[in-house]
């Protein structure tokens, strides 16, 4: 599979730069990157795999809507991985690791008076990565990874459409999470890093709902 097409089309559809929804063509795709069909096939068939997009005959190539129902679901997984990944993380932080999580608070301390949507976006990526990282399991990064992706696409349309209030409490949020996880790691109790990072990952659904969906939580509770 050719990495470099694959990531730039992942990046593409996480980052909304092709719509929800939205058709492309298989030969403009081929000629954009300068490749045959068949090694782009390749990347398609990866992205189908991933529930990203569809491939339609005759059609062309459906960029996955945000089907609420489908993304509720894969929150609901997300919710349960996220405690194993946390307490097996925490099990194992190195002081390297707090290096990297302090970084990244710095890194949302520099947010708090600009709308950067990606560097928003890349705080979040590196929180997930700097636990699965720590957490030392592929299985859980592969499976952990996929579902973050088909969550994503929603969080990142609702802070595209954020007034300026609404991103000054979005990075507030991340900035407590990222302080409460660094005070319970320091603590060394793992038993409460992964119930902790559950209700982080809850109270991100809720700030979703409440400014965007209109669901209960309830199910999730």
């Amino acid at each position: 599979m050719n990495i470099d097409i694959y990531k730039q089309l992942h990046h593409r559809i996480l980052f909304i730069d092709y719509e929800p929804g939205q058709i492309l063509k298989e030969q403009s795709l081929a000629d954009e990157f300068g490749v045959s069909r068949t090694p782009l096939r390749t990347v398609l068939f990866r992205l189908e795999w991933e529930h990203l997009v569809k491939i339609l005959p005759r059609t062309g190539i459906q960029v996955t809507e945000l089907e609420l129902n489908r993304i509720m679901n894969v929150y609901q997984a997300r919710l349960e991985l996220e405690e194993v990944v946390g307490r097996l993380a925490a099990e194992r932080f190195l002081p390297s690791h707090f290096d990297t999580l302090d970084h990244i608070r710095q890194a949302c301390d520099r947010l708090s008076g600009e709308k950067d949507t990606e560097a928003l976006a890349d705080i979040d990526f590196s929180i997930k990565a700097l636990f699965l990282e720590a957490a030392g399991n592929p299985f859980l990064k592969e499976t952990s990874d996929r579902l973050y992706a088909l969550t994503f696409r929603l969080w990142y349309y609702n802070i595209l459409k954020m007034n300026a209030e609404d991103w000054t409490l979005e990075v507030a949020a991340l900035k407590k999470e990222i302080a409460e996880t660094s005070a319970l790691l320091v603590q060394n109790n793992p038993q409460e890093i992964g119930p902790a990072r559950k209700r982080h990952l809850l109270d991100h659904l809720e700030r979703i709902r409440s400014k965007f969906l209109g669901l209960s939580l309830s199910s999730f509770s």
